[in-house]
């Protein structure tokens, strides 16, 4: 049981977002701690993503607060919300298929060499770290100089993780991340996520497939209509509790004059 006096790495206390007229969030309150993976499920439209962009710093909220290691913080970019330690893996992965696992994992955060080299890229160090990430995941990649177009789906989503992991986050988020995978690539993914979590990282997962959340997370948050309508613990829920908060199944009608 986690020590209730133990400080949230990330705490959203009352997060409102609007688009127009139409409420996106309502008074949304999470916790993640380190050490611990939390899952993020709901249906299209449940508020997952505009929740994953505000965190991200890609939104902001129109109410609530946002607290990363106890300091109440305005995530104004994604610039800024890395600075906080906090890092993002899309769905999309953007990587570069032409590029080497090396030139990926370091894309826009290339490392150079000294003066007296030109400020040349330092390529030597760039292979050594990427490596060293690369194993501390456990992604398997046959020669570091492949370009990444031609690896599999595991493989590419290990590199975007490395890459995320360059600045040392204390947090990712992963947004939908084993999508369209195979089941052996799946479960390469799944194993990252539990490395991350043994790194002592929060790790936040946004998914639509349940069975993989329910292997991976310590505690599982349902959206619904912009709201978050349930959270669950380890064992402590069915796949029917999730799919049941998830519809809203064991819910009375509302009739607030939402935007639907």
């Amino acid at each position: 049981m986690r020590d209730v006096a133990e400080e949230p790495l990330l705490e959203l206390s009352q997060v409102s977002k609007y688009f127009g007229g139409v409420r996106a969030l309502h008074d949304v309150d999470l916790r993640l701690y380190r050490g611990e993976v939390v899952g993020l499920v709901g249906d299209n439209g449940a508020g997952k993503s505009t929740l994953v962009k505000v965190i991200s710093g890609v939104e902001h909220p129109d109410s609530g607060e946002i607290r990363v290691r106890g300091e109440s913080i305005r995530l104004e970019t994604p610039r800024a919300a890395q600075a906080a330690g906090v890092h993002t893996v899309y769905q999309d992965l953007s990587l570069c298929d032409n590029l080497d696992a090396v030139r990926n994992v370091f894309l826009g955060q290339e490392v150079a060499g000294g003066v007296l080299r030109g400020r040349r890229l330092d390529r030597h160090r760039m292979e050594t770290e990427a490596a060293a990430l690369l194993d501390s995941l456990a992604v398997k990649i046959r020669s570091l100089v492949t370009p990444v177009g031609g690896l599999s789906g595991g493989q590419r989503q290990g590199i975007a993780i490395a890459r995320a992991l360059i600045s040392d986050p204390s947090l990712v988020l992963l947004d939908e991340p084993t999508a369209a995978l195979g089941v052996s690539q799946r479960t390469e993914v799944l194993e990252l996520i539990v490395r991350l979590r043994a790194q002592n990282r929060g790790v936040l997962v946004i998914s639509h497939d349940l069975k993989d959340v329910q292997e991976v997370a310590d505690r599982v948050v349902v959206m619904r209509l912009g709201s978050k309508v349930a959270e669950f613990g380890r064992g402590d829920y069915s796949s029917g509790d999730l799919v049941a908060a998830i519809t809203g199944a064991h819910e009375a009608p509302r009739d607030n004059g939402e935007v639907r």
